[in-house]
């Protein structure tokens, strides 16, 4: 009789610390499991801690707490058909892994340790957990099992030693974060692995936000095609052209499949399943962004979010991803207009409101700017205005809405982009503040194309209103702080067309500044002095709040430089 397993994987989001309630999570996970008739339920990497734990893993008590609950776990699956298999720190005499445990019928049969630790871009593994030895298969009801961790999979040594030890599957348990273009690269990643070993693989990702970092689930299946066959990506709604995928689930959501692993006349085959939706780039931007929002703000328990809104297309953008994030009833607007805020703005910001539904209010910021001025008239006489008083306007807007998120407990967004974070187009204690920013890793120019695809559909799972958002008359004016009079952005800045692609090449492809103009067609000096104006305004950056990670380089923990910082290139 031919072998066959049924796996019910579990992309589940995991609350970082939460031992008890992602204790609970894999509870209901196992009694799903055992109602569907699941040989084994799978769970993603660290699961039981919350991915990334990073220094808590150094607190002894936080790793042997995660193995207790581990242990209470495994009691839970005596008697019962399912197995658990959970990802989990473990302690092996004094040196804490990144592991998983095997759970049945009421004990831990088997441990398996991460060998493989990244320790690049948001990756810091090494300085937590100590990597394991070779892994070996676990002998599960008939079948070889091998139990690669994340990074274990991403070089071809692991997978084979599984292969060489007798593995006739491997089921992949994964903490990997979102970015533009990440979820092609893990298919490829994974239809390679399977040429060098022959073998079936699940890839089993976690789903939800954590700080900046998004996990976007997007789990699969892939088999092993016949001698000579291969596999090609499609964009055709039945995927047809891609026979190597067994299932594939939602991306941005918590998601379930119960597989079927079963012998056939090649060896062991995932039976095909579930093929979820394939979003676009920029669908799959906005559904980090939302989820990214949704979870910051539901973890720290949060009751709503505060948002300036100035008229313009950032704001408008920030308040339409915390309206799909959280629903209209829980985001708060405010319009905080000057001497210097058009009639436009004005009207614009209203709109805006009016089509998201959500509270809104009108404070004008005349006396407090006032007072500043007034204040500060003796020592600033006989000097002539400058940037000073643009950032009292900013600032004084930035003091009153930490009021009124200080006396109604909600977060403070704030609605910086990129490309303004990078050259330090902001004010620190003013619009810098907040405590997240949906923004934060999208530039200008893909903030256009954001609200234009928003205005044309609501993607999945989001809260707000269908149709167009973002007023027309937002998307065609051009950006303006409106700090003075007739202030416009490209008064000290390339235009954004040209400044986001000298950008993209100096954060993410990391070229100087010679190769970059040449790449460009660009004056070198002009390229010159968006890098100096790059390193200058990290001093800002540091001071910013966290926000979504949706390129390969994010200011943050993927961008580790120096504030001090006397280099340049010539």
């Amino acid at each position: 009789m031919a072998r066959k397993l049924k796996i019910l994987f579990v992309q589940g989001d995991p609350y970082v610390g939460d031992l008890s309630g992602n204790a609970a999570k894999a509870r209901a996970a196992l009694e799903k499991g055992n109602h569907e008739g699941a040989d084994l339920v799978v769970l993603p990497e660290l699961f039981i801690a919350g991915y990334p734990p990073q220094d808590l893993v150094l607190r002894e008590a936080f790793v042997r707490t995660c193995m207790r609950e581990v242990e209470e776990l495994a009691e839970a699956t005596h008697g019962h058909r399912a197995a658990l298999l959970i990802g989990t720190p473990w302690m092996d005499g004094e040196r804490a892994h990144n592991s998983v445990a095997l759970l049945e019928d009421g004990a831990i049969v088997a441990v398996r340790h991460k060998v493989a630790l990244p320790n690049y871009g948001v990756f810091d593994e090494k300085r937590v957990f100590s990597p394991g030895a070779g892994p070996e298969p676990v002998d599960f009801r008939g079948v070889r099992l091998g139990f690669p961790i994340c990074e274990d999979i991403w070089t071809p040594e692991v997978a084979r030693h599984l292969k060489e030890r007798g593995a006739e599957a491997l089921i992949v348990v994964n903490g990997s974060p979102f970015e533009v273009g990440k979820q092609g690269a893990r298919k490829s990643l994974i239809r390679q692995r399977i040429r060098e070993v022959g073998l079936p693989i699940a890839y089993l990702n976690m789903v939800g936000g954590q700080d900046e970092l998004v996990f976007d689930g997007g789990s699969f299946a892939l088999n092993p095609l016949p001698e000579g066959a291969g596999a090609q990506e499609t964009t055709s709604p039945d995927e047809s052209g891609e026979a190597d995928i067994a299932f594939r689930l939602e991306r941005f959501e918590t998601a379930s499949e119960l597989a079927v692993l079963e012998e056939g006349a090649v060896g062991m085959r995932f039976a095909r399943g579930h093929m979820a939706h394939r979003p676009d780039e920029l669908e799959a931007i906005w559904r980090a962004c939302v989820l990214g929002v949704r979870d910051y703000v539901e973890k720290n328990r949060f009751p709503g979010v505060v948002i300036g809104l100035s008229g313009g297309i950032d704001s408008a953008l920030a308040a339409a991803i915390a309206v799909d994030a959280l629903g209209p009833e829980r985001v708060h607007c405010v319009m905080l207009p000057f001497r210097y805020t058009s009639t436009e703005s004005i009207e614009d910001a209203g709109e805006v409101a009016r089509r998201l539904g959500v509270d809104y209010d009108v404070i004008p910021i005349h006396p407090p700017v006032e007072g500043f001025f007034e204040a500060l008239s003796k020592k600033f006489s006989n000097l002539p205005p400058d940037t000073t008083e643009e950032n009292i306007q900013a600032r004084t807007r930035g003091v009153l809405l930490m009021a009124l998120s200080n006396k109604f407990g909600w977060m403070l967004l704030s609605t910086g982009n990129k490309s303004e974070m990078a050259v330090g187009y902001a004010t620190l204690y003013g619009d810098m503040n907040g405590g997240y920013n949906p923004l934060k890793d999208i530039y200008k120019t893909t903030v256009y194309k954001l609200a234009q695809m928003r205005n044309e559909k609501r993607p999945r799972g989001c809260l707000g209103p269908e149709g167009a958002v973002i007023p027309e008359r937002i998307l065609v004016k051009p950006p303006s702080a409106e700090l003075r009079p007739d202030q416009k952005d490209e008064d000290s800045l390339p235009p954004y067309e040209i400044l986001d692609s000298i950008l993209h090449c100096l954060i993410e492809e990391k070229r100087s500044v010679h190769e970059t103009a040449e790449r460009l067609n660009l004056d070198e000096a002009l390229v010159a002095r968006v890098q100096n104006m790059l390193f200058v305004a990290e001093y800002k950056r540091r001071q910013a709040p966290p926000g979504v990670k949706i390129t390969s380089t994010s200011f943050g923990r993927d961008w580790r430089y120096p504030i001090t910082n006397a280099y340049r290139e010539k």
